[in-house]
């Protein structure tokens, strides 16, 4: 019942979730923490939070879910319920390209899941909960946290056919310095893989800098310059055209997570599922 609370965020919606009247979850929850001797949430007309102890409490009342999960699956019950809220963060071009349309094959298959995906241009702290899962660039070098890779995948130059008739198609490396350039924003970039310029060109002063993927993919749609996008987003519009083919940029994706996550079946299954898509659909990343 804590559960239901914890992931629901208030006591009516899980008591709809359990088949329990809303006042008697109540005041199991109370008879729980007046067992425990603490207040484990913090009660508001629109939800509840949990407390300091609450959120302790909620570590191990994980524990031991996940402790009882297994040991239905060992004495034969497969239909195990996996439910619960995961917090994904991804950057934004992997979210909101890739993931985003994929992800609800997830919640149709576990409908007691519950998928946060957080699509945006910066790292995620693990440690603080600010995510359970995030995609990132690099194999984190610190911390108590399990990475695997999930894929290697490739970016290039591109520009807009509208563009290319109207500025003419840049031949060499040298010849991107007579066009306009779109960039990240330098001082927003937070981990060195996202510096893909340099491996271009020394200095790639760009007349336009946005700190995201899709949104520099859009610029180039739109025909504001030359960029260098991620290969398998830039596939998916005609409009679009590789330029100079044989400049070609790898980078990684890894899937990363606080080791205090290793048991909990939400979060490995959810990892499992996107070593799944990816697994299926690996042609487009490289």
């Amino acid at each position: 019942m804590f559960l239901a609370v914890a992931r629901a965020g208030q006591i009516l919606a899980a008591s709809k979730r359990l088949g329990l009247n809303h006042a008697t979850l109540s005041r199991r929850v109370t008879a729980l923490e007046e067992a425990l001797k603490t207040r484990l949430l913090i009660r508001r007309t629109n939800g509840c939070d949990l407390t300091a102890e609450g959120e302790i409490f909620l570590n191990a009342a994980e524990r031991m879910e996940t402790e009882m999960l297994a040991a239905q699956a060992q004495v034969g019950r497969i239909d195990t319920v996996i439910a619960g809220t995961v917090r994904v963060g991804a950057p934004d071009g992997f979210g909101v390209s890739f993931l985003a349309p994929r992800l609800g094959r997830l919640t149709a298959r576990f409908p007691e899941l519950r998928i946060q995906l957080v699509p945006v241009p910066r790292s995620f702290s693990l440690s603080q909960r600010e995510a359970d899962i995030a995609i990132t660039l690099e194999r984190p070098e610190q911390g108590r946290l399990i990475s695997a890779k999930l894929t290697d995948y490739t970016l290039g130059l591109y520009a807009s056919q509208a563009y290319l008739e109207s500025y003419g198609v840049p031949e060499t490396v040298d010849d991107l310095k007579a066009h306009r350039r779109i960039g990240y924003v330098e001082d927003l970039i937070f981990t060195a893989s996202l510096n893909f310029t340099g491996e271009i060109m020394r200095s790639w002063d760009a007349s336009f800098e946005i700190s995201s993927a899709t949104g520099q993919t859009e610029a180039v749609r739109s025909s504001a310059g030359i960029g260098i996008l991620h290969n398998y987003i830039a596939r998916q519009y005609d409009e679009l055209v590789r330029i100079l083919p044989d400049t070609t940029i790898t980078r990684g994706y890894w899937t990363t997570y606080h080791e205090s996550a290793r048991d909990l079946v939400r979060v490995r299954t959810v990892v499992d599922f996107l070593q799944e898509l990816v697994t299926e659909e690996h042609g487009i990343f490289l």
